[in-house]
């Protein structure tokens, strides 16, 4: 043990003085220490907030882009299409031909879905007319859930619809059937036999939103980042335009698309602002 001697009470106060002092500059190392703790943390959660907000803007010009082709190109490429598809279907019903039957409704079905490529690039579109009307986005659903019911049905999985209390919304009834039945058949696909499919709508604070929620396996990490990029998708048949299209009819609506995911299943959160009106308390 070390034993400190002083000489005269000057040398114990001029002691004392500096222990304190050394107390109280421990004391401002550990407020300091936890101010830069607390911006460090502050500028992560900036940084991190920034990277979506770019990744999202990114995503959305490529949306754009892509609109802005499809809305100079899609009627032009349509109009020979139909007259195509039109003397097939003729074509079809000769009785000379019936022997090519089979060939003349395979190049239909192709054209029928080329068809539906171009419809899913000309929802893309940005500048797309968006009819808006305020009205309950329960009923909307409600309107939709026998349709979503049987095709859970035909797939051996279920379908349940939770309404909440929510405000009537501004929103384009054929757009948002379109998000909802992409979203949900989507679920449904994911899904394993006696899977069940979960769409319900609630308040959160200022927003109305709409969860989407599937029992599926989840979605890889790597490939949660590329969700709603147009062209990437994991199925087979799929054309990668299903979720950008959501994104695109979410952004008219100046709506947010959040994506949670684990082994368990996918939720897909649709979050719509109030009509500024009602946001006046």
């Amino acid at each position: 043990m070390i034993t400190l001697r002083f000489h005269s009470i000057g040398d114990w106060e001029s002691y004392v003085n500096m222990k304190s002092e050394l107390i109280d500059l421990k004391a401002q190392k550990l407020i300091l220490q936890g101010m830069v703790d607390d911006r460090a943390k502050e500028l992560k959660q900036e940084i991190d907030k920034r990277e979506r907000i770019e990744h999202e803007v990114a995503k959305l010009e490529r949306l754009n882009i892509i609109g802005q082709l499809a809305a100079g190109l899609g009627h032009e490429v349509r109009n020979p299409m139909t007259t195509i598809r039109g003397f097939l279907q003729m074509l079809q019903n000769k009785t000379d031909l019936l022997t090519y039957k089979s060939y003349f409704d395979l190049m239909i079905e192709e054209l029928d879905r080329t068809n539906s490529i171009i419809t899913g690039f000309l929802s893309l579109a940005k500048n797309k007319p968006t009819e808006l009307k305020r009205q309950s986005l329960n009923k909307l659903l409600d309107n939709l859930f026998p349709l979503l019911l049987a095709d859970a049905y035909n797939q051996g999985k279920k379908c349940v619809f939770e309404p909440g209390d929510l405000a009537d919304l501004d929103i384009d009834t054929n757009e948002i059937t379109q998000l909802v039945l992409n979203l949900a058949r989507n679920g449904l696909e994911a899904m394993p036999l006696n899977g069940c499919l979960t769409i319900n709508t609630y308040m959160d604070g200022e927003c109305i939103v709409l969860r989407v929620s599937d029992e599926g396996t989840g979605i890889d990490a790597e490939n949660l980042l590329k969700l709603g990029t147009p062209f990437f998708t994991t199925k087979e048949s799929g054309t990668g335009l299903g979720l950008p299209m959501c994104f695109s009819i979410a952004d008219r609506h100046n709506a947010a698309i959040e994506v949670k995911s684990d082994p368990d299943g996918t939720t897909f959160l649709v979050r719509f602002p109030q009509p500024m009106e009602m946001n006046i308390s």
